[in-house]
């Protein structure tokens, strides 16, 4: 697998860490989860360079960003894109956004929609109900259980993590995301993502409501489904009625279950369908 240039940008005040897997087509900005990093996208990027660039960004407080003491949100996030376009000279980019990424991405389209090709979103971006973002968020439990605490050596710290059902099976693009995400401290090592910079983004993300953002996308949007839980099978970040209300209310949307997938399989795991799907779309006159 190829391995991405990494290379500091300027957002909105901050410095966002990128990865950049250079190509000749259209440009996809890759925008992670809620705890996740830019790697995350090593499979996907494989797939789709050097057919097309792909640029991964840190988001603020995550992987090799900087990590100010406050300012998590979804209009943030967009004010650092917009700036990280503008340092990196991107007039125009295919927004790629997974979990809390397809947030960021239909939030993006609805008011810098001038700046947008089409967009992605995996397996996010629904308006959830209060019982459904609970399951959700119980779902997430061991990612965001691990934020604070110090392990002893790395192996210590994907011990669980490797025995975790929804990564199965553990691959080096697993190893590869979480050792990036690490940094040494007293005692062992730690996740460089901070547990209040989390809570943070976690409250504002509730407080959404992103169904008035539908609307207003008006250019195509393809989303990608995963058709199966995390931990139970009814914590899914997409519900058949969630992504209905998406269909009707996006004015060019289009939604492709991607089966025997979980909300992290459908993004770590190689998958010919659904890269297939992906290249279709953001090229269809290939």
């Amino acid at each position: 697998m190829t391995e991405p240039i990494l290379k500091k940008a300027r957002g909105d005040g901050v410095d966002i860490q990128t990865a950049i897997w250079e190509g000749s087509g259209n440009t996809l900005l890759c925008i992670h989860g809620l705890t996740a990093n830019c790697r995350c996208w090593d499979t996907i990027a494989a797939t789709m360079a050097p057919r097309h660039r792909v640029i991964a960004m840190d988001l603020r407080g995550r992987g090799l960003s900087e990590s100010p003491p406050a300012g998590y949100s979804i209009d943030q996030h967009c004010r650092d894109i917009v700036c990280l376009m503008d340092d990196l000279g991107l007039e125009k980019v295919v927004p790629v956004g997974h979990s809390l990424g397809a947030f960021i991405a239909l939030t993006l389209g609805a008011r810098h929609l001038e700046r947008i090709d089409r967009m992605i979103l995996v397996d996010g971006g629904g308006k959830l109900s209060k019982e459904q973002m609970a399951l959700v968020f119980a779902g997430i439990k061991p990612a965001l259980d691990r934020l604070g605490k110090v392990f002893p050596s790395f192996e210590a710290n994907i011990d669980l993590l490797k025995q975790a059902p929804f990564l199965q099976p553990w691959t080096p693009v697993l190893e590869t995301y979480f050792r990036y995400e690490v940094e040494a401290v007293d005692g062992g090592v730690r996740s460089r993502v901070h547990p209040d910079h989390i809570a943070e983004e976690s409250l504002h993300l509730k407080a959404l409501d992103v169904a008035e953002y539908y609307p207003h996308v008006a250019c195509p949007v393809l989303i990608l489904r995963a058709t199966e839980g995390m931990l139970a099978k009814d914590d899914i970040l997409l519900p058949v009625d969630a992504v209905e209300r998406m269909i009707r209310a996006i004015p060019d949307a289009n939604c492709v279950d991607v089966e025997g997938t979980n909300h992290y399989s459908i993004i770590f795991h190689p998958n010919a369908a659904r890269d297939g799907v992906m290249l279709d779309f953001i090229d269809p006159f290939a």
